[in-house]
C-alpha cells in the first residue's frame, strides 16, 4: 500500500545519487528538485506542484537519483513502490500521457545540452589529465592515491611539462601520509611552477589554485602564473585552517565565512563551505550545522567532503538525542561507493555499531 509521509521544511526526501526505489506525489507543501545543468554547471531548482509526481524516472529506470529533493515548506507526500505506481498507471491513462509529455520535453532538452557540450569539449592530453588526477587526490587528502598517481606520472612522463611540480607533489604526498595518515591533516596546496617558456620566466612556487584555474591558465608553453587575487584567497583559507587547528573555532568560522562571502575562487569557496560546518559543530551549534550542511549538499551534491559532512550531520543528531536520524545518516555514508578502508566509512561503521549496541 502507498504510504502517506510528512516532511518538515529544510529536510531532504532523497539526495542526488541515492538508490531510487520509491515514486512520490506531492499532496501539499513546497518541494524543490535541485541539480546542476550539464551544459552550464548552474544550479537548477525545479519546484514540484501539488498533485505532481517526482522521482519517477530514476525509480522506473533503476538508476541513482539525478537530483536532490529538498522540502521548502512542510510537505505531505505519498510514496509508491514501483509495482504500486505501475498498477496505478495501468488504470489511469491520463497519468501515462502526462508522464510521456514531461519525459519527452526533458529528453529534447538534455539532447540539446549534450550536443552543445560535445561541440565545445576540447580534447585534453593524457599527460595533463594524469597530473590533474594526482592533484585532485592531494587536495582531498587522499595521500596514498596521490602518491601512486604522481609516481606513475613521473614514470610515464619523466621530462613532461609538469614533471618538476609532480616531483614536489609526490614528496608532499609521501610526507603527509607519514605525518597525518590517509584522509587526515590539512589539505595540501599542490605545487605550481612557471616553466621557462611561460611569461616571466624562471620557477616560482604557486598556490594550489585548482583544476578550473589550471585549465584556464594552461598554454602550449606550460601553465601561466596564476592571478594574484587567488594567492590572497589561498592565504586567507590557510590562515583560517591554522586558526581551526589551534581550536580557535569562532575566529576560523569568521575567516571561512569571509571567503564564501567574497566568492572570488570557486575552489576555496567550496572548501570553506565545508569547514564552516565543522566550525559550527565544534562550537556546539548543532541545529545551525545541520541546516548549513543540508544547504551545502544541495549546492554541492558531488562535494569531495560529502561523506564527512554527512558524518557531522549524524553526530549532530546524536548530540541532540535523535539516534534514529543519526543511524540513517551513518547508513547513508556506508551505502556510498567508497573504498572499504575509507576513513569516514570506518568512523560511520564504528558509530553505528555503538548506537545499535
Amino acid at each position: 500500500m502507498p504510504k502517506a509521509l510528512q516532511y518538515r521544511a529544510g529536510s531532504v526526501i532523497y539526495f542526488q545519487g541515492d538508490v531510487a526505489d520509491k515514486i512520490f506525489i506531492l499532496q501539499s507543501g513546497k518541494i524543490s528538485l535541485n541539480y546542476q545543468d550539464i551544459e552550464t554547471g548552474q544550479d537548477i531548482h525545479d519546484p514540484v506542484q501539488p498533485g505532481e509526481f517526482f522521482g519517477v524516472k530514476s525509480a522506473m529506470g533503476r538508476y541513482p537519483r539525478e537530483e536532490t529533493a529538498l522540502v521548502l515548506q512542510d510537505a505531505a507526500v505519498i510514496a509508491f513502490t514501483v509495482p504500486e505506481f505501475e498498477q496505478l498507471a495501468t488504470t489511469n491513462i491520463r497519468i501515462v500521457m502526462k508522464m510521456l509529455k514531461v519525459f519527452s520535453n526533458q529528453l529534447r532538452r538534455i539532447h540539446k545540452q549534450v550536443s552543445n557540450l560535445m561541440e565545445k569539449e576540447e580534447q585534453q592530453s593524457p599527460e595533463i589529465g594524469l597530473y590533474m588526477v594526482g592533484e585532485y587526490y592531494l587536495k582531498n587528502r587522499q595521500y596514498a592515491q596521490a602518491k601512486y598517481v604522481f609516481s606513475r606520472y613521473l614514470t610515464y612522463y619523466p621530462a613532461g611539462k609538469m614533471a618538476a611540480q609532480a616531483a614536489k607533489n609526490l614528496e608532499t604526498a609521501e610526507s603527509s601520509l607519514v605525518r597525518y595518515g590517509d584522509g587526515k591533516g590539512p589539505a595540501p596546496m599542490p605545487e605550481r611552477t612557471v616553466t621557462a617558456g611561460a611569461a616571466g620566466g624562471g620557477n616560482t612556487g604557486g598556490v594550489g589554485v585548482g583544476t578550473v584555474a589550471m585549465n584556464s591558465a594552461m598554454t602550449d608553453q606550460g601553465p601561466k602564473q596564476a592571478p594574484e587575487e587567488l594567492s590572497v584567497v589561498a592565504k586567507a583559507y590557510y590562515d583560517a585552517v591554522s586558526l581551526f587547528s589551534q581550536d580557535k573555532y569562532p575566529q576560523a568560522f569568521a575567516g571561512f565565512k569571509k571567503i564564501v562571502e567574497a566568492n572570488q575562487d570557486p575552489e576555496y569557496v567550496a572548501k570553506s563551505v565545508y569547514e564552516i560546518g565543522r566550525c559550527l559543530y565544534l562550537m556546539g551549534k548543532f541545529d545551525e550545522c545541520l541546516k548549513h550542511y543540508t544547504a551545502m549538499i544541495t549546492t554541492y551534491p558531488k562535494h569531495p567532503d560529502l561523506g564527512n559532512a554527512l558524518y557531522f550531520m549524524a553526530q549532530c543528531y546524536e548530540k541532540k538525542g535523535d539516534k534514529d536520524r543519526a543511524a540513517t545518516f551513518y547508513k547513508k555514508i556506508l551505502s556510498m561507493n567508497e573504498d572499504e578502508d575509507d576513513t569516514v566509512h570506518l568512523k560511520a561503521r564504528k558509530a553505528l555499531k555503538a548506537l545499535e549496541a
